[in-house]
């Protein structure tokens, strides 16, 4: 009897062991983490729903003084029912473009895609009174111009993600590869160069092919052209034959002009001057300017 309840009490500790050590070898099911990332690739979630986002560095003081209080505020999210995020713009250079973040920590409240800047205190308990009494409705949203799902705003988000990417090759070059500053600089700016010369050939022969030449679009361009030459050489000929009559009309009027000349170069009467009696040139242009005046008053 004595032994029986020695083997029973022996079976209920084995029993007790077992599910003891089947307890602590199950998966815990730890509380989700409240307070979300956000990132380039799931961004497009806060565009739907209430969502407070934080942006952040972690080299910057301020968000360091910032963080217990934001993750405290995020632990009442659910409740709420609102989505407390955070970005670091040092990993999302996109979101960071997209957003035109300008100062640390910024704040934003969004609402089914209508985003307000945060502009109140930082603490867990003006958060919550900003989310409770919907004190965001006084703030005014930004403008569709500017917002992250704007064609401007995804511009700066492709700008910023280029120069982070260019940063990243300056310093694998620089740091990895050992080559110079310098150097590296030389690399971008033969790359930039021969970049927008592919870029220029590409836009030229895009604009030929969407509007195309005339030589090409039309059979008769080369015939109308000839054409157009012939004419063109014909009434520069006639031009030129005309110019030339002209010329010849004046050399006559000046022949002309000298032979009355020197008939008039005589005496008032018609009768040459006397030897040794000869006139100045201005004298004689007088007279005959006299003579002139003479015979118009005789005529009339």
């Amino acid at each position: 009897m004595f032994s029986l309840i020695l083997q029973t009490k022996h079976k209920s500790w084995i029993y007790f062991s077992l599910l003891g050590i089947c307890f602590i070898s199950s998966p815990v099911l730890a509380k989700p983490d409240s307070l979300k990332e956000v990132t380039d690739a799931n961004w497009e979630e806060i565009l739907t729903g209430e969502w407070m986002i934080e942006f952040y560095a972690p080299w910057c003081p301020a968000c360091q003084q910032l963080q217990p209080a934001w993750k405290e505020f995020a632990d009442w999210g659910e409740d709420m029912g609102v989505n407390i995020a955070k970005v670091d713009v040092t990993e999302q250079p996109g979101l960071s473009g997209r957003f035109i973040i300008t100062s640390l920590p910024t704040i934003y409240h969004s609402k089914d895609g209508v985003f307000r800047k945060y502009q109140g205190a930082r603490t867990k308990d003006d958060f919550l009174s900003f989310i409770h009494d919907q004190k965001w409705k006084a703030v005014e949203p930004v403008s569709s111009w500017f917002g992250p799902s704007s064609f401007l705003m995804n511009s700066m988000s492709a700008l910023f993600k280029l120069s982070m990417f260019i940063r990243r090759c300056h310093n694998y070059m620089t740091e990895k590869l050992g080559i110079p500053v310098w150097g590296s600089y030389v690399i971008f700016g033969l790359a930039t160069l021969f970049s927008g010369l592919a870029l220029g050939l590409l836009l030229v022969f895009i604009a030929d092919f969407v509007f195309p030449s005339r030589r090409f679009s039309s059979p008769d361009y080369y015939p109308k052209k000839q054409t157009i030459d012939q004419a063109r050489l014909i009434q520069q000929q006639e031009d030129a034959t005309e110019a030339d009559g002209e010329e010849d009309d004046e050399e006559e009027e000046e022949e002309d002009h000298d032979e009355v000349w020197r008939k008039r170069r005589g005496s008032p009467e018609g009768r040459p001057e006397p030897r040794g009696q000869a006139f100045p040139d201005d004298a004689l242009r007088k007279r005959v300017v006299g003579n002139r005046g003479e015979e118009e008053e005789e005529d009339t």
